[in-house]
């Protein structure tokens, strides 16, 4: 029965692992097509390294070849050494694998041609594709490397949203880039960066939102034995006091899934048609159930 389990985890292990590949190479290959159809032959503003690498050669006259090189170095060191093998090898995978499919699709674009002429549009779709690109490969706990990294690291520890701090790392670049940049193309740069974080911003919580519900029963005896038997989910008595009669009971806490809110709310109704059901929605929610497997009964 032991080996069985540890050949399971194995088994389980390596699916993991080549689910997070695919997810980390499909990012990979959004973020490229939306860099080949849209910023490059549109020569749109974005942040990143690239952005910076071209303030330096201006006032510096530093190469942007040999600054990407060393900052990418410098970044993924970092990288290694305060987020660990794990993040560095997924990071190694975009390293490598980003170039090679952003040379594939700009030969599809040129053979394409230009796309639209409407800069607008040309813009969200880029920014709407780097979005879900960046996105993909973030919540792998990967990253595509250079200025993706320092935002990792920052929210490691202050725990800042990493959309918040990308947007605040290319509008800093896109300000520099500001000093010898055509007005409107600026504005276009800028309104890409707000277009590529917010789709990243949601792309982070994506399936991680849950739904909280507090229940206030005097039945709650039966409510919390349903839910922790029949719907399988963890729950939390607290000590409750009516503000205006003074009555002591208890209050049912549980997290469930958008899935299961209209379950939920029609058994306690079931249970205790004058049930107070308040019913909320929750960022993340971490621990058995949710980022662990469930224990069926």
């Amino acid at each position: 029965m032991g080996r069985k389990t540890i050949r399971d985890q194995k088994n389980g292990d390596w699916k993991n692992g080549a689910r997070k590949l695919l997810v980390i190479l499909l990012g990979n290959v959004i973020y490229s097509a939306g860099v080949a159809f849209f910023v490059i032959p549109y020569d749109m503003l974005t942040g990143g390294t690239t952005g910076l690498a071209l303030i330096l050669q201006r006032f510096l006259e530093i190469p942007i070849p040999l600054f990407v090189a060393i900052f990418n170095v410098i970044t993924f060191l970092l990288g290694l050494w305060i987020l660990g093998w794990s993040f560095a090898a997924t990071t190694l995978v975009s390293t490598f694998f980003y170039p090679a499919i952003l040379q594939v699709w700009q030969m599809i674009a040129a053979e394409v041609g230009m796309i639209s002429n409407d800069m607008l549009l040309c813009t969200i779709y880029a920014g709407v594709m780097i979005g879900v690109g960046l996105g993909l490969v973030i919540r792998e706990g990967a990253s595509t490397g250079g200025m993706d990294i320092p935002p990792l690291i920052i929210n490691k520890y202050t725990g800042i949203a990493i959309s918040t701090l990308l947007t605040v790392f290319d509008m800093s670049i896109l300000i520099g880039r500001a000093l010898f940049s055509d007005k409107e193309q600026i504005m276009y740069g800028i309104l890409l960066v707000i277009i590529y974080n917010l789709v990243l911003e949601q792309m982070l919580v994506i399936g991680k939102r849950q739904v909280q519900i507090s229940i206030i029963s005097e039945k709650y005896e039966e409510i919390n034995d349903w839910i922790t038997g029949e719907l399988d989910r963890g729950s939390t008595l607290i000590r409750a006091e009516g503000g205006y009669l003074r009555h002591e009971t208890m209050q049912v806490v549980t997290v469930v899934s958008k899935r299961e809110v209209f379950k939920v709310n029609e058994k306690v109704k079931e249970i205790d048609p004058e049930a107070f059901i308040v019913i909320g929605q929750v960022g993340e929610v971490r621990g058995r159930g949710f980022t662990k497997g469930r224990v069926y009964r």
